[in-house]
């Protein structure tokens, strides 16, 4: 990484460090990592050391220290324990769990800004949301349900709105992409088979799956993802190829759940005679409801679920080991 120099504004560092500046921002009201200097008592200006305390407080959080513990052992210039297990992914960001005021002021103003098409206050909204929430609770409190809202509006509006969820749907994604790309860089690489993410033939919503994608990214698991309507050759082409520890095949609606197709995947087998490997398959999404996933297969209730689901099934593969019963998560 090239070295910054003195007196960067908060926009540069952020751009240089891969962080949102509203993380900065966030970092700065609650624990305190900010710049000690102000130019003209306005402009923040970041020193070298200040860049150094900050370049800290990523790695610290991106191994899984909880932010207000890696702030502290920043500024102190201390080093914090390390994980139990040296090839462990990191446990997910831990985060202030949003109070029901807080969710409701954010999604109103998401649903606003994107009714009134602003761009810009809806990235900012997005990333502030994720800095202080967490991925989950963003995902789940806020960002899902202003697109069902938004979704909701068109359906009851005579196609009326259609740009809004369009325009919406981008800039959740493109949160998502920015969050799991910053995260992805900044965590270790584990060493397990990758988890391969597909919507099943048919099936075009691809934001929970990136959704996933982004939390898997932040724990520091290996991913591949293949986005929407993907045809059962390719899928089948592609676990053989990879080995993955699981598949995950999201169908929004009944109508595309491809049940064959999962049964498929799940009896896919690879590996030399006498130690065949199989993935175990996630039946993501709403589009599974109403059948008991067969062996081998999980359907999991929500992103927090599966990301639990899949951190386990990761380390059982990192460990050699073959996945636990799935009847509990039937």
């Amino acid at each position: 990484m090239t070295e910054l120099t003195p007196g960067l504004t908060s926009g540069a560092v952020a751009r240089r460090l891969g962080v949102a500046p509203t993380t900065l921002r966030s970092w700065d009201r609650r624990y305190g990592i900010g710049p000690a200097a102000r130019e003209d008592g306005r402009h923040r200006r970041w020193s070298p050391e200040d860049i150094a305390v900050l370049r800290e407080m990523c790695r610290l959080t991106a191994s899984g220290v909880p932010p207000a513990e890696a702030a502290r052992t920043a500024m102190a210039g201390a080093a914090p324990a390390p994980p139990a297990a040296d090839d462990a992914p990191p446990a997910p960001l831990p985060a202030d769990e949003p109070s029901p005021d807080e969710v409701r002021r954010e999604l109103r103003g998401l649903g606003r800004a994107a009714v009134r098409l602003d761009s810009g206050a809806m990235d900012e909204l997005l990333e502030s949301t994720i800095a202080k929430h967490g991925l989950v609770a963003a995902w789940e409190d806020v960002m899902a349900p202003a697109l069902h809202a938004v979704g909701r509006k068109w359906q009851t509006s005579e196609d009326r709105y259609v740009e809004v969820e369009h325009l919406l749907s981008w800039h959740v994604s493109s949160a998502l992409r920015r969050f799991g790309a910053v995260t992805r860089s900044a965590s270790r690489a584990a060493r397990t088979p990758p988890v391969l993410l597909a919507c099943v033939p048919d099936e075009q919503h691809t934001l929970p799956l990136e959704a996933l994608a982004a939390g898997l990214a932040e724990i520091g698991l290996p991913t591949l993802m293949f986005g929407a309507a993907v045809p059962p050759e390719a899928l089948d082409q592609a676990v053989r190829r990879t080995g993955p520890a699981a598949v995950v095949l999201w169908a929004q609606a009944r109508s595309t759940a491809h049940h064959p197709l999962a049964r498929h995947i799940a009896d896919t087998s690879w590996g030399v005679k006498g130690a065949r490997t199989r993935p175990v398959v996630l039946l993501a999404g709403p589009g599974w409801a109403g059948r008991t996933p067969a062996p081998g297969m999980l359907r999991p209730g929500g992103l927090r679920e599966a990301l639990a689901v899949l951190r386990g099934l990761c380390e059982a593969a990192r460990d050699g080991e073959r996945p636990a019963s799935t009847s509990a998560w039937s």
